[in-house]
């Protein structure tokens, strides 16, 4: 079965944006040739989950070869049909399903690039097997929450921590299934 990952930054307290979808915060840790793990992770990934408001962001800043670059596939989880773009899908049924058949096929790992909503629906039916969580030395004080209230308890196991020398944390937990 297949891996589903979330890879993200939060604040200290808690926030994945400040207000405005504002993630200005982030170039606290930019460090040239330093990225946390990125490369080393994305490499053991075929397939890309993320909502439409943070492909939208990383669209407009990246550009759009970012995701669609032809070696993922990449479902963006939309209110609004569009047409499938290269290898991205613009996903507008269930996710819960969408990611049950995903796990079930044959492939590399899942990533969930965010946002919240779809972070928050995949915790509430217990669908996220790893946390690699960048703890960015800030408090943001308002803004989009990383968890929500509301979901079922899930007990995870701590893979690493490793601290960087911008004050970076990163976690890499990972859930616990009942029957261990």
């Amino acid at each position: 079965m297949r891996t589903l990952s979330l890879y993200i930054a939060t604040s200290l307290d808690g926030y994945i944006a400040k207000p405005n979808d504002d993630l200005s915060f982030l170039k606290l840790v930019e460090k040239d040739g330093e990225d946390y793990g990125y490369a080393e992770f994305t490499a053991t990934v075929d397939t890309i989950i993320l909502g439409r408001k943070t492909y939208d962001y990383v669209h407009r800043e990246m550009g759009s070869s970012y995701y669609d670059n032809g070696n993922r596939n990449v479902y963006v989880i939309t209110r609004t049909e569009k047409p499938s773009v290269g290898r991205t899908t613009f996903y507008t049924g269930d996710l819960t399903q969408l990611v049950k058949q995903l796990q079930s096929e044959n492939g590399e790992n899942i990533y969930c690039d965010g946002g919240a909503e779809i972070i928050n629906e995949l915790l509430k039916n217990d669908l996220i097997d790893e946390f690699i969580i960048s703890v960015i030395p800030v408090l943001v004080g308002n803004g989009t929450k990383l968890f929500n209230d509301h979901r079922p308890e899930q007990i995870l196991e701590l893979v690493s921590s490793k601290s960087f020398e911008t004050g970076l944390i990163q976690l890499h937990y990972r859930r616990k299934r009942k029957n261990e």
